[in-house]
């Protein structure tokens, strides 16, 4: 599989796991609140990820990256907050947070490598 559609499904796969465990929350105020952060943005990366891959130009797919970039790390922010907030274990999201932070490794790499040829 070439490298963009794996990446392209691993973010499709990504958010579909952020809307099952978005599914499980806590039916609290905080926990809507803070989930529907989580949704949004853990599903925009994949969304914008596949905007970049169609991009016309080198300045468009960086361009674009940047914001895949912003996203993914909006999620691990608001997953990390699900956790420090005491609304979900850690235990019950570690995989998931894991695998946004490789992300976000991986998509950031990306958007410098591009910037700099």
């Amino acid at each position: 599989m070439e490298k963009a559609e794996e990446l392209r499904w691993r973010s499709k796969q990504f958010a579909l796991r952020v809307i099952r465990m978005f599914k499980f929350l806590p039916r609290t105020e905080e926990a809507k609140i803070l989930g529907k952060q989580v949704l949004r943005s853990g599903t925009s990366t994949a969304a914008n990820y596949r905007a970049a891959c169609r991009a016309r130009s080198k300045a468009e797919f960086v361009s674009k990256m940047g914001i895949v970039v912003e996203e993914i790390d909006e999620t691990v922010f608001w997953l990390e907050l699900l956790v420090e907030s005491e609304i979900v274990e850690y235990r019950k999201i570690q995989e998931l947070l894991k695998e946004a932070n490789e992300l976000l490794a991986i998509f950031a790499s990306s958007r410098k490598t591009a910037r700099s040829r």
